[in-house]
């Protein structure tokens, strides 16, 4: 199992360079946060200019194929806040909310993340977590 950050879903769903890759790691039963799947969501429609009805039914189409939502709780919530707190430096380590949340659903589960954000996967790396590397629109790994 693998947690995947927005931008994997993003990448996949755009057809972009990681797709293939992130179509293997959908196969092998991939775990989206809801805050993930809401970014995905903002960044379709606003950024890309996708109906929001098509991307919603894009998601649901990949929880058919087994991309499991994993829900934000409380505990979640804090432990992605705690993160934030001790790693965010906006000039070196802009990591968002999102991001820590993806993290801290990684940690939680003890499943590497996929993403392409050096800063996430500093993050992660430096409190013991697991990162997936994909590449990034350069094809360069974190």
């Amino acid at each position: 199992m693998t947690v995947l950050d927005a931008y994997a879903v993003i990448a996949y769903l755009r057809g972009e360079d990681s797709a293939d890759e992130v179509a293997e790691l959908l196969r092998g039963h991939a775990v989206l946060a809801t805050v993930n799947a809401a970014e995905v969501v903002d960044q379709l429609v606003r950024v890309w200019g996708r109906d929001g009805d098509d991307v919603e039914g894009d998601l649901a189409l990949l929880g058919e194929a087994g991309l499991r939502m994993h829900p934000l709780d409380a505990e979640l919530g804090l432990a992605a806040g705690r993160l934030r707190a001790r790693s965010y430096r906006r000039q070196d380590c802009a990591v968002s909310m999102a991001d820590c949340t993806a993290a801290a659903t990684a940690l939680r589960l003890a499943e590497p993340l996929a993403t392409s954000d050096p800063a996430l996967a500093s993050v992660l790396r430096g409190v013991g977590g697991k990162v997936w590397a994909l590449p990034d629109s350069r094809g360069c790994r974190p």
